[in-house]
């Protein structure tokens, strides 16, 4: 089919119809509009484009549905009207081609408002075939990858990214009518901070140093506010070089915005009324529906500290607990494996984290973040251990992150000092020294909240999709040529050139065959199946398992836990098809109950472990058995 299309085109060349050749064609309506408001485009001329995506012929006449930026309508093209040579030409029309057709509204006897051409212009030939109608493109990994073709055969995935542009419009539009000012700081940098989180690096050639790419727009923000602005936001690009999951992408959408002479009360103020503001000016109302899950956004969120939510989920009263020795033991009582450094506020943190977080789906503000890891956040007079910090909870994810903004130099210079000691001692995320933002501090920072939100996590719930890359135009994928492509895909004339790849198995080592014989009743017992991963995330907590959501055919998710996050990352195997055992009982693995094993061929090269898991074609079924 595709070499059919590539000698049609040259045949159209040689016969003086390179539809390459044109430029422009003067679109004068569409089709929403012409369907919209029939009783004003009836009997009227009109000239409309697009991409051709059913075409149906019966004899002298033709049926071509076209989808333009604003929806599908109809076109209806007969030999007597359109003259043979231009009826020969819709003949050879394919599915994809992109068209210009003038003509005549009006609706059929079938009651389907139709343009009658009077003319048909191929506009550009599509050398690809499109998937097919019904069933689409579904396979979440080349959605990702070919975005384009996406968005022809999916529709509804255009209005993900149609609201998307009005939440982020609503979002400024919020801010502005707040007085806030919207300004630009750098994305490349010698100092990552703002944040704790590992940064990307690049070098300048000129200047000939190492630079980073931002992984928070805070501090320089905060020196605006030095310099005497008194409201100042940005939105944009934020890159951390860490895990990919459902909420994790490397580069993401966030926005900072930070407010002079008020608090984090008048942070937590404005972050539960914009997202009720955009809210009800996007969908119409302020409850939301989220994955089966009925939320309200309305203001006012629920407030809780830190200590009262560990002491409700957890059932630990941090307010008993002072010394350092008494916080480890207490986390290690309830099963939480704790390092011999981690302070009385580490360990809080790590036990909100574990026990808590996944409690908190209505709105909710969690303050008095221990001071350990709040590095930028003023201390809370009444406990100096704490923080004036909170972080807003929905749906057990974090949205938010505020603070009243350290003011003190010299706190701010010893905490940065504790950070640094930390990333010497092996913290990779830990906050980087900064002295100029110290000298900016020192020139004097007036008392200042300050908030973040990612903006990306806010579109995924307003949008009601399970994944981030779902709110991506362009996800972060792996390149296809560095993919270990295992399942059938079908022929990409694009890559037909392409060296076969040369593998050299000389330096590989496996272990010897079993010479023990196993009888087939008892080979026979274990349940091979084929699986499809709908969802694969990093474990929390851990260096080297990946969570991997099934479907095995049965229906119900299964979950799998396995430890290869050495060698693969949990984005490029969501859509993959694997194998695994599926009647082994539950194992419990950090806490999650692993129901099953995933198969992989292990084998050793010059000295190192290497992995592979076994991948099947796509076209084999959930629940496939093996034999």
């Amino acid at each position: 089919m595709l070499l059919l299309r590539r000698r049609y085109l040259e045949e159209l060349r040689s016969a003086g119809k390179d539809p390459f050749i044109h430029e422009k064609y003067d679109v004068d309506s569409y089709s929403k509009d012409i369907k919209d408001s029939f009783d004003e485009y009836e009997d009227k001329t009109v000239k409309i484009a697009g991409r051709v995506m059913s075409k149906r012929r019966h004899g002298k006449i033709a049926f071509l549905d076209i989808q333009d930026s604003r929806g599908t309508i109809q076109v209806f093209a007969r030999k007597d009207v359109l003259g043979e040579e231009i009826y020969e030409d819709v003949k050879g029309l394919d599915i994809g081609d992109i068209i210009g057709a003038e003509g005549v509204v009006f609706k059929t006897e079938a009651g389907e408002i139709t343009v009658r051409a009077t003319d048909v212009v191929l506009l550009s030939k599509s050398l690809q075939i499109l998937p097919e109608k019904f069933h689409g493109l579904k396979d979440p990994d080349l959605r990702y990858r070919q975005r384009y073709v996406d968005l022809i055969v999916n529709p509804e995935v255009k209005d993900v990214f149609l609201k998307r542009t009005q939440i982020i419009k609503k979002i400024r539009e919020y801010l502005d009518n707040r007085g806030f000012l919207e300004v630009d700081t750098p994305i490349l940098g010698t100092v990552a901070g703002g944040a704790n989180a590992r940064p990307f690096y690049t070098h300048h050639n000129t200047l000939d140093m190492d630079m980073q790419m931002r992984i928070a727009n805070e501090l320089f923000l905060k020196r605006l506010i030095v310099g005497g602005f008194d409201k100042v936001y940005e939105m944009g690009k934020m890159f951390r070089n860490e895990g990919m999951d459902p909420k994790h992408n490397p580069e993401f959408t966030n926005i900072e915005l930070y407010q002079a002479y008020v608090d984090y009360h008048e942070m937590m103020s404005i972050t539960e009324n914009l997202f009720e503001y955009v809210a009800e000016e996007v969908l119409g109302s302020a409850v939301i529906n989220y994955q089966g899950t009925e939320i309200s956004l309305k203001a006012p969120w629920r407030r809780i500290t830190m200590i009262e939510a560990v002491r409700e989920y957890a059932g630990v009263d941090f307010d008993e607990i002072t010394t350092d020795e008494d916080a480890r033991k207490a986390a290690r009582e309830k099963g939480l494996d704790v390092d011999e450094s981690f302070t009385w506020g580490k360990v809080l943190s790590e036990m909100f984290e574990e026990f808590c977080e996944e409690h908190l789906v209505e709105p909710t503000f969690v303050i008095g973040h221990p001071v350990e890891v709040s590095p930028l956040a003023k201390r809370d007079p009444k406990d100096p251990r704490l923080t004036n910090r909170f972080e807003a909870f929905i749906n057990t994810w974090e949205f938010a992150n505020a603070f009243s903004e350290l003011n003190d130099p010299i706190d701010q210079k010893e905490r940065f000092e504790q950070q640094v000691a930390e990333k010497l001692a092996g913290d990779d995320e830990a906050h980087p020294m900064d002295y100029d933002y110290i000298n900016a501090v020192e020139v004097g920072l007036p008392p200042t909240g300050g908030l973040g939100i990612g903006v990306d996590r806010m579109i995924m719930l307003l949008t009601d999709q399970p994944s981030i890359r779902d709110v991506l135009l362009f996800p972060t994928m792996k390149p296809l040529g560095e993919e270990k492509e295992v399942s059938n895909r079908p022929a990409n004339p694009a890559r037909e050139n392409e060296v076969e790849e040369k593998i050299d198995f000389s330096k590989v080592k496996v272990e010897p065959l079993f010479e023990d014989m196993v009888d087939f009743d008892t080979f026979s017992k274990s349940d091979f199946r084929a699986v499809k991963v709908k969802n694969c995330e990093e474990v929390p907590k851990s260096n080297k398992l990946l969570k991997f959501t099934l479907d095995d055919g049965t229906g119900e998710d299964r979950i799998i836990l396995s430890g290869i996050k050495k060698y693969y990352s949990p984005e490029e195997l969501i859509g993959k098809t694997l194998i695994a055992i599926v009647n082994l009982p539950p194992r419990k693995m950090m806490g999650i109950d692993s129901c099953g094993m995933l198969l992989s061929a292990i084998h050793e090269e010059e000295g190192e472990e290497k992995l592979n898991l076994l991948m099947v074609s796509n076209r084999i079924p959930a629940g496939a058995k093996l034999y």
